[in-house]
């Protein structure tokens, strides 16, 4: 999961903005997934403003146990986000963002207003051990800038089509497969994923951001059940996206695993 505004610059001296242009043309933050830039070195390219990242001990993504997580109970989401044409869409060269600030989430009466929504391939979460192709983040903040998360896997099918809401963005990955490019979405229409979230049992747990700076306390909802995804739409979304995947983590509250390594080295 990660915050469009948030930048992590590898120099110092080289600027980074995730803020769409006039011209279609986005600039893309500069940590990746791979090399230096890469996970297992977050903590190295700040070690103050991504200190979560190598000492946190509440980190996402996690495997999850399904006999031990907490499950949200029935009816705890209210998932509002109204049908909405043109929204914004970006490749910030790790992965592809659709600028989204027409909703809210509902939890513990507490609500939060709708950021962005995004994807990993594969999915960061994994569930008893096992990983899912794809997985689509929405993100949402209060104004006093908590956040929570509400997440949906992806199971390759070729019985199933891929639900409208993500054929009307991932049709238009061709027009963003470079990074730094922007585009705009068809209609999204999110109905049928608020009854997906509504009759499936939800996993919940409190975590944090899965790029930098690894920020905890993220409030956690992953749907239990996967949406369908056709193989032909993975592979094009595969090919722009490409590997965009946090490691998992420790156990929640146990030490970092980069703690752990560093004893070893």
């Amino acid at each position: 999961m990660k915050l469009i505004h948030f930048l992590i610059p590898l120099l110092a001296a080289t600027p980074a903005s995730c803020a769409g242009e006039s011209d279609g043309v986005t600039k893309f933050r500069l940590f990746n997934y791979t090399d230096t830039g890469g996970p297992l070195n977050w903590y190295g390219l700040d070690p103050v403003a991504n200190e979560a990242c190598g000492k946190g001990n509440n980190q996402s993504p996690i495997d999850i146990d399904t006999n031990a997580i907490e499950y949200a109970p029935a009816g705890a989401l209210k998932f509002t986000l109204p049908a909405i044409d043109g929204v914004h869409i970006e490749n910030l060269g790790f992965g592809l963002d659709v600028t989204l600030k027409n909703g809210t989430l509902e939890v513990n009466n507490k609500i939060y207003n709708m950021v962005q929504f995004h994807f990993h391939t594969p999915a960061e979460h994994h569930v008893n051990h096992e990983h899912y192709p794809m997985e689509v983040h929405f993100v949402f903040q209060t104004p006093e800038n908590e956040t929570a998360v509400v997440g949906f896997f992806f199971q390759l099918s070729d019985t199933s089509k891929t639900p409208p809401l993500f054929e009307s963005v991932f049709s238009r990955i061709a027009e963003i497969a470079d990074p730094g490019s922007s585009s705009t979405t068809g209609l999204l229409d999110f109905q049928e994923l608020t009854a997906h979230l509504d009759q499936n049992r939800i996993y919940q747990y409190t975590g944090s951001f899965t790029t930098p700076p690894c920020t905890e306390g993220v409030a956690w909802y992953l749907s239990a059940e996967p949406l369908p995804l056709d193989v032909k739409t993975y592979n094009a979304v595969k090919m722009v996206v490409k590997f965009n995947a946090r490691y998992i983590q420790n156990v929640l509250g146990r030490e970092n695993l980069l703690g752990i390594a560093m004893r070893h080295l």
